[in-house]
């Protein structure tokens, strides 16, 4: 039944990806934005939604709610819509400003991996993007699709313009990430939902689960943990900022060390999402 469920979602899907092409992007935008707020909240938890939005910002009102909730309904339009011109996006650079760009240039420059980390945020597959366009050899952390008919189109898309070596989710993508940072290549991966392997961290007051990988990573190949942040504008174009390197003991490789180290990954994040919470992905069960 499952198989039949997910078979009529891609022919829906692969469809709306036909009239988007013919559309076009800018139109697609505005389109999709709208269809998605009407159909957004039909297919995916209300509740689960405000109840997050809940524990991270306690006192919110209700328009104030209602206001991320539409934003992140058009964000998630929009990054759909976006996935047809990911070759677009992968020649062109007008759509995007970068902030802190000398971070890159000297990751390029000492020519050695760092673990790059980030959540859900706005067009996240941009990112790995830029990155890899600036010269960078990179590696990315990815969780396949559910949907047998549909994760081979994303697949192909991630590999072709935006990263080839793309790293499944699990103990043998472990494994490949570990040959990765052998081999000199720097590691991306979103740090912002649960993991039932992770550990119950702290994140916006409340425990949760959370991948202790990054820490992990860090202190064994002694890299340096440089937080990521991708940002929708107003104009339909992009902002990226790369911040400084986390300031952490790579030598402690205590269970304490780790979970504090990933304690400070959750706080970036949480501060990442309080500057723009329309851009992140409320629809997750994060504190489940």
């Amino acid at each position: 039944m499952k198989i039949l469920k997910y078979f009529i979602e891609s022919i829906f899907i692969y469809t709306f990806f036909l009239i988007i092409k013919i559309i076009g992007l800018k139109q697609s935008r505005k389109i999709f934005s709208l269809l998605f707020r009407v159909i957004g909240p039909l297919i995916r938890s209300k509740k689960i939604i405000k109840e997050n939005l809940k524990i991270a910002f306690p006192n919110i009102e209700k328009k104030d709610q209602d206001i991320i909730i539409k934003k992140m309904w058009s964000n998630y339009a929009m990054t759909f819509v976006e996935y047809i011109f990911l070759k677009r996006f992968n020649k062109e650079s007008y759509h995007i400003n970068i902030k802190n760009e000398k971070i890159l240039d000297e990751i390029l420059k000492k020519d050695k991996p760092v673990i790059f980390i980030s959540g859900h945020f706005a067009n996240f597959e941009l990112m790995s993007m830029e990155i890899v366009k600036k010269g960078i050899k990179l590696s990315t952390i990815y969780r396949p699709l559910n949907n047998l008919f549909l994760n081979p189109f994303m697949e192909y898309f991630r590999r072709k313009y935006v990263c080839k070596n793309q790293i499944k989710k699990g103990v043998a993508g472990i494994r490949h990430t570990f040959n990765f940072l052998k081999q000199n290549y720097s590691v991306a991966l979103m740090v912002d939902q649960r993991v039932s392997e992770g550990e119950k961290v702290s994140f916006f007051k409340k425990k949760a689960l959370t991948t202790t990988l990054p820490a992990q990573l860090s202190i064994k190949f002694k890299c340096d943990i440089i937080p990521v942040c991708i940002t929708r504008q107003d104009d339909g174009n992009f902002l990226l900022e790369f911040f400084e390197k986390l300031e952490i003991n790579k030598e402690d490789k205590s269970e304490k060390n780790i979970l504090e180290i990933t304690e400070k990954l959750n706080s970036i994040i949480e501060k990442m999402i309080i500057n723009n919470p329309g851009d992140w992905i409320w629809t997750h069960n994060r504190w489940k």
